[in-house]
Formats: structure tokens, sequence, C-alpha cells
């Protein structure tokens, strides 16, 4: 397997929409050698649709912008206190495909919360990482051309009141939490860097999720 690893970017805090458009630009300019990147990033509060979302899963009224995206899965909110990693990745140099993708990414997830102590885990049929049955992490990708983007979003130390307004990634009444209620004691910055560790282990060292 190729020694490759990622180009790491830290972007701060981000406005959604224009950091949406430049993965967008980053994937359509591809070439076959250009190297994958990592996006470590906040957002300010949004919520993000994606391509099958239905309307019917914002439950609330709020000041809270809704952007239809091109990912797969229903709404979720991103805002600060959470760790983004967006993962543009050309599949085709990785000899894997999107479900192992997913799978890898997950396992970064539950790799940095079991160092702190947090047991977490997968739950069948709904991307993304929880724990005791609520979400701390979710996920979503585009494959375009063989080469995803979009990413994940990790909840550390943030509001969690704005998913009270929606059905988190279409699961009516589904919980959601984050690594300070779980006691762990992280900030959004150690998290993002412990996170990104995770991530370049698993995407491109690891040989199993």
């Amino acid at each position: 397997m190729s020694s490759e690893r990622a180009v790491v970017r830290r972007l701060g805090r981000v406005e959604y929409e224009p950091t949406w458009r430049a993965m967008q630009a980053f994937t359509a300019q591809r070439l076959p050698d250009t190297p994958d990147e990592l996006w470590l990033l906040e957002h300010p509060p949004v919520y993000t649709q994606g391509q099958a979302g239905k309307p019917e899963h914002l439950i609330a009224a709020t000041p809270i912008p809704v952007v239809p995206i091109d990912r797969g899965g229903q709404i979720t909110y991103h805002g600060p206190g959470q760790a983004v990693v967006y993962v543009l990745v050309d599949l085709r140099r990785r000899g894997y495909g999107i479900r192992e993708l997913v799978t890898r990414m997950e396992q970064a997830v539950i790799d940095v919360l079991a160092t702190q102590g947090v047991t977490a885990a997968r739950q069948s049929g709904a991307p993304g990482v929880y724990v005791n049955g609520a979400k701390i992490a979710a996920l979503g990708l585009r494959v375009k051309h063989g080469c995803t983007y979009h990413g994940l979003a990790l909840n550390v130390d943030m509001d969690l009141s704005p998913f009270a307004a929606i059905n988190p990634c279409g699961y009516p009444g589904m919980a959601v939490t984050d690594c300070r209620a779980l006691g762990a004691a992280l900030t959004v910055a150690d998290a993002g860097q412990s996170l990104v560790a995770a991530l370049l282990h698993r995407i491109y060292v690891s040989v199993s999720a």
C-alpha cells in the first residue's frame, strides 16, 4: 500500500458555504497525482441538508441558516465547539472503497475517545459514532470521479440546543452528546489535532479498521 499521507490544512473558524464550494473546486481540479488533503476547522452555527434530505426533519423554526448541500444523508448541525475534518481522498489510490473509508473514519473517532476513557461504537444502519446510543460524531461524504469530499464532525464542547430543532441525521428523538458531557477534558483544538492524527493512521497506515 502507498505510503502517501495527506496534506493537513488548519483553517480555523470558517463560514460553511465558501468552504463547501472550495471542496468542490479542489475535487474538480484534482489530477491523478494531486495529494489528498484533510481540512481541520470549525463552523459558525449552520444546518446542512443532504441531497435526499426531507424538510420535515427541521422540526422547529430557528434563526440558524439551512444550507442544502451535495453530501448524502439528512440534516445535521455544525457550530462552535465542534471539530470538523473534511476528507479529500482519492480512493482510486487507496485500494479500498467508500464503505471501508467510512469504517476507518468512524474508527478514528472511536480511537480518539478511547484515549479519554470514553467507550464509543458504531450503530448499524446509521453512519457516525455513538456513546450509549447518543450521537457524538456525524459523518457524510460525496464521491466524485473516485474522490471524496465532506467528512466528519466530532462534538467536543458545544451548545447542543440547536440539535433540538432537528431530527439529527433524520432520526426522530435521537440523543446527541459531546465530549464535555462525557467528562472528556478535551479542548476543540486538542480534539482536532488528535482526530487528524487518528485519521492519518486509519486512512493511510492501518490495514484494517
